[in-house]
């Protein structure tokens, strides 16, 4: 069967441009890969157009629209996941205007749609005695309970993103004082991040269990699957879903309704503001281009010092009325004066 125009170009984009011209990660371009399989299940299921009969003339501004409408329907998709998948859609049509003029009217028009606006939401952390408790939960008794340990620990510790953390491999840890972990992030910039000496204990000790500290075994991943393969964000997130249902279940109070990998990094930024550490270094710990992003958690940490100053205080914020308003006599002479 003859390849469409579409699957040509599609295979280029992904096989040779993204990572050969833009120099692109391994991460993001899963990232496009994932929004093109959902286009194409939508052409499918939706169009009723089958993959391999789908071409550039079915790549069009309507089309994406309704695409876009599909995801947020029918596969629940946020706003800001919308926004993502549209972005992946704007630089195909970007790539496909240059390297095939005979429809830059069309590529032109899909890069017009615009991006939905949506409210930023606060990060979502967890008071350190609630960190506590979740990270005491797993059965160190068991091989498989000193593993999970090990890794929500390293999560927290390192306030890595759950990617980052599923992409280390043995070679990243260093053991020797003073211990860090190299953790290659966004646009693969890497970054040492210091660990505490309990922490480094711990990951010598696992290890050493899982037979990782020979030379010959540096490359392989530091937390892997019972296929020996390494952890997907998946399944980072259900180990996570496992402990943090027991959590909430032992004390329903300090804990919300539902919790992310994601929640483990906010929650380590909070603590480390909330202890004195300077923005900067948690700005350096995270990986953030620009303190701009880190000063989130400060205008979090303010909210919640000014909230707990007005309880105590028994202090409403509504504007209190000024006693000259309210003294008729006092703004009657101040009202002479002049």
């Amino acid at each position: 069967m003859k390849p469409t125009d579409f699957s040509y170009h599609l295979t280029n984009y992904l096989a040779k441009y993204l990572p050969g011209i833009l120099g692109l990660s391994v991460n993001t371009i899963s990232s496009y890969r994932d929004m093109f399989t959902l286009m194409i299940t939508f052409y499918e299921t939706v169009v009723a157009i089958k993959p391999e009969k789908i071409t550039l003339t079915d790549f069009t501004e309507l089309r994406m629209v309704r695409f876009l409408e599909w995801l947020e329907k029918q596969r629940g998709n946020s706003t800001s996941t919308r926004n993502v998948r549209l972005a992946a859609i704007h630089a195909f049509a970007k790539y496909l205007a240059k390297v095939y003029p005979d429809c830059i009217y069309e590529m032109l028009k899909i890069q017009s749609i615009p991006f939905k606006k949506c409210q930023k939401k606060s990060p979502e952390f967890i008071s350190m005695e609630a960190m506590t408790l979740l990270l005491s939960l797993p059965d160190i008794g068991t091989k498989n309970g000193r593993r999970n340990a090990t890794l929500l620990s390293t999560m927290y510790d390192s306030g890595c993103r759950v990617q980052e953390l599923c992409d280390l491999t043995v070679a990243d840890i260093r053991l020797e004082k003073p211990a860090t972990i190299k953790v290659t992030g966004k646009a693969n910039k890497t970054r040492i991040i210091p660990v505490m000496d309990s922490m480094a204990k711990l990951l010598k000790q696992y290890l050493k269990e899982f037979g990782l500290l020979s030379p010959e075994k540096s490359s392989l991943p530091l937390f892997s699957n019972s296929s020996g393969k390494k952890l997907t964000r998946k399944g980072v997130a259900y180990i996570l879903e496992r402990y943090f249902s027991q959590a909430q279940k032992t004390n329903p109070g300090l804990f919300p309704k539902k919790i992310s990998p994601h929640c483990l990094r906010h929650s380590k930024s909070m603590h480390l503001l909330q202890s004195g550490v300077d923005l900067i270094y948690i700005r350096d710990l995270l990986g953030h281009v620009d303190v701009k992003t880190t000063e989130i958690y400060a205008r979090i940490d303010s909210e919640m010092k000014r909230k707990a100053l007005e309880k105590s205080m028994n202090i409403t914020p509504a504007i209190q009325e000024p006693i000259w308003q309210s003294d008729k006599k006092l703004l009657a002479w101040l009202n002479s004066l002049g």
